[in-house]
């Protein structure tokens, strides 16, 4: 009744939500949930903008306590020897509502890193040019409150204690510390009494709620029945939760006395002397005498050791890199197993930095130190505490875990396990060797089986298909696989849609060789004498085809120069041949085309280097460029006193198809291209581009003559036509 309750508030900024296409795409939110805890609620924020093109939206927001959540949306293959166990999610519909506001209870929940991680649904694959239209904006926030109990009871192991419940509303919370290398404990409910001499029912809840499973033991004793529960494998070196609830009438208090009492696990393990010798010898190389002293002190401790509940393996973790962690034995890569009690290693992933990554764990059983041929060894990977029981059991699960299994045999001598993203906690690897026909025959087997065990940021760095980026949210790092060439999952080895060798060659052909439709435009502008014009077609031509030899997703890549460099300078060429064309069209004179011509690609320079994707950066030069264009035709139609270009044939035969050709190129580039059909849309727009400048280039001036290089190299003076321009005097 006296208990004092402090709630706290936590709240983390809002972030726009995206549509799910790889882990990237999920906004990921990280908290902390103190110790002592007894509710914890979630305040979820969803909302979308007033624009016309907001519709109904489902916002997907999945939780994980420990590390971020492991989501599969796209129903996609997770890569071989991954254990994946679904996450716990819920759906937030936006429909009429700008706004919904949910909220999501956790009573006692582990105290830790919590995680939330929230997405749209499957991205549609459409490629929008930016600035072209305005996409709808939603966002999301979470927001979390959470009750603390500043003095909670505290339950001494061996010590009875007995509390007062005071209503079914207010339920009993105290916490137990578990010590390390505890086996088992006892807990017992010794006496139940109500204020009213009535008969007692409670319940009785150990542990606390973890997501996206929870392994909660609950127990209900009614009457004056002793009560109790043992659990095995608890988590080492931490306070243990326990709830009582009354189920009685609301006016009757209940008093119970309960006891806790603990078993433990004698380790046996490698002298302290034989820890840092190993480990001086790994990094220095040994002297004269070592290694058989740390030989002979191996044996002694082998003999010795067999009458302790575990062997415990002495393991440094080596830290390489972010979320980039190598563990390794000091005694050597094989591990000695037997049968009278497991092989214990401690794998530390306990920095809070850790859970980003993905944990590998490869087990190489020696079939020639393997006395028992029919004899298997059995391993299990688990989170916060080691399973004891093996030999007994098999079960891969602790008190409050479930843990990943293996398993090594001469008829299966290799064995490998992946767990994406592993939960913040103490790691362990459990290896026990089991007989067939019993124990007997395998108390004095041994096994030698060599462990490999790191973290790394993508497992097999997400394949030849994928790229494994790193992202951030605040101060946390986690890693995710963003995949490519049609290839998909987890870690880019989903080849359900993935594209065949020969169509990634063939969409390099079509990207690449499709830009050869320049070479007529290119060829009627140096017959044109348009030299200038030609010259910027050949360099969009060259950086448009290596820029997409270099861009495929595939194996059929070829960069000759930095990819950033290849598409800035294809970008380039691209928005100035369209300025220069249109601005050759205008037919003004030849130094005010030249000036805009350097100062306009000077200017589109800049704007690219400042948004290389905005829509006005090809949008603005044309705009103005057609502006010069029809201002310069007015004033030659008006000066003319007839339509400009007077010849029907040059509108009928020339201008109209080429308008006709950009405007479709135009309409491909905007509206039709996809992830899936890009390969043959682009290439389409640069066929249909290149064809549109052919058509547009303005015929040439009626006195040049064309290929009149003879006049142009003989080596004499002379006075050269101006063009109809003024004569310019040199004196």
């Amino acid at each position: 009744s006296g208990s004092l309750f402090v709630s706290e508030y936590f709240s983390q900024s809002a972030q726009r939500l995206s549509f799910y296409s790889w882990y990237g795409n999920a906004k990921v939110f990280h908290f902390h949930v103190p110790e002592d805890t007894v509710l914890l609620r979630w305040l979820l924020q969803a909302s979308r903008g007033k624009e016309p093109e907001c519709t109904s939206m489902e916002v997907t927001v999945h939780f994980r306590y420990g590390a971020p959540p492991v989501i599969n949306p796209l129903g996609t293959q997770f890569p071989a020897n991954a254990t994946v166990r679904p996450s716990y999610n819920i759906s937030i519909t936006l429909s009429s509502t700008v706004q919904n506001t949910t909220f999501v209870n956790v009573t006692t929940p582990a105290a830790g890193d919590w995680f939330i991680a929230a997405h749209l649904p499957e991205a549609a694959g459409r490629i929008e040019v930016k600035g072209f239209s305005t996409p709808c904006t939603y966002m999301f926030q979470a927001d979390m409150f959470v009750l603390r109990l500043t003095d909670m009871p505290v339950l001494e192991p061996g010590v009875a204690m007995t509390q007062t419940i005071v209503s079914p509303a207010k339920p009993l919370h105290v916490k137990v510390f578990v010590p390390k290398y505890t086996a088992r404990m006892w807990f017992e409910l010794r006496s139940c009494v109500t204020s009213e001499q009535k008969a007692c029912a409670v319940r009785v809840v150990l542990g606390s709620i973890t997501l996206p499973q929870s392994f909660q033991r609950i127990v209900t004793c009614t009457g004056n029945v002793n009560c109790s529960l043992g659990l095995d494998s608890l988590p080492w070196e931490k306070w243990l939760q326990i709830m009582v609830e009354s189920l009685g009438t609301a006016n009757a208090s209940v008093s119970v006395e309960m006891l806790a009492s603990f078993t433990d696990c004698r380790p046996g393990s490698t002298s302290s002397f034989l820890n840092f010798s190993s480990l001086n010898q790994s990094q220095a190389g040994s002297g004269p005498g070592r290694p058989t002293l740390s030989t002979g002190m191996a044996l002694r401790n082998t003999s010795s050791q067999r009458s302790f509940c575990l062997q415990s393996q002495p393991v440094v973790r080596e830290d390489l890199d972010v979320v980039s962690v190598r563990y390794r034995l000091l005694n050597g890569p094989s591990v000695p197993v037997y049968s009278i009690s497991p092989t214990l290693l401690l794998l530390n992933l306990n920095s809070g930095m850790d859970s980003g990554g993905s944990l590998v764990v490869n087990l190489l059983l020696n079939k020639t130190s393997l006395s028992q041929a029919n004899a298997t060894v059995v391993a299990c990977v688990s989170a916060a505490s080691p399973v004891l029981s093996l030999n007994t059991t098999q079960n891969c699960s602790t008190a409050f875990f479930q843990g990943y299994p293996l398993s090594v045999s001469t008829s299966s001598a290799e064995a490998m396990l992946i767990v994406l993203y592993p939960q913040t906690d103490d790691w362990f690897l459990s290896l026990q060797l089991i007989c067939p026909k019993g124990q007997s025959e395998c108390n004095t087997a041994e096994a030698k089986v060599t462990v490999i065990a790191y973290l790394t940021p993508c497992f097999n760095d997400c394949g030849p298909y994928g790229q494994c980026s790193l992202l951030r949210r605040h101060g946390y790092l986690y890693a995710g696989c963003s995949c490519k060439a049609g290839w998909s999952g987890w870690s880019c080895t989903d080849d359900t849609k993935a594209q065949s060798v020969g169509v990634q060659n063939l969409a390099t052909l079509l990207l690449t060789l499709s830009n050869l439709m320049f070479l007529p435009a290119i060829v009627v502008a140096v017959y044109r004498y348009y030299l200038v014009e030609a010259s910027v077609y050949t360099y969009t031509m060259f950086f448009s085809t290596f820029y997409h030899a270099c861009d495929q997703p595939g194996v059929a890549v070829m960069c000759i120069m930095d990819y950033d460099t290849l598409q800035y300078c294809d970008f380039l060429g691209s928005v100035v041949s369209i300025w220069v064309t249109i601005l050759c069209m205008s037919r003004v004179k030849k130094i005010v085309k030249y000036v805009l011509f350097v100062l306009g690609t000077l200017l589109i320079a800049m704007s690219l280097q400042l948004d290389r994707r905005g829509v006005w950066n090809m949008m603005g030069p044309c705009l103005f460029a057609l502006v010069i264009m029809i201002s310069a035709w007015v004033y030659h139609g008006v000066k003319r006193k007839h339509c400009y270009p007077s010849s029907w044939k040059r509108w009928v035969f020339y201008l109209l198809p080429g308008i006709t050709l950009a405007f479709i190129a135009i309409s491909v580039y905007a509206f039709m291209e996809t992830n899936e059909n890009y390969y043959y849309t682009h290439s389409i727009w640069h066929v249909l581009v290149a064809g549109s400048v052919a058509f547009l280039l303005p015929p040439r001036d009626k006195h040049k003559k064309p290929w009149a290089w003879s006049q142009k190299l003989t080596c004499r003076y002379q006075i050269c036509q101006n063009d109809r321009e003024e004569l310019y005097a040199v004196t």
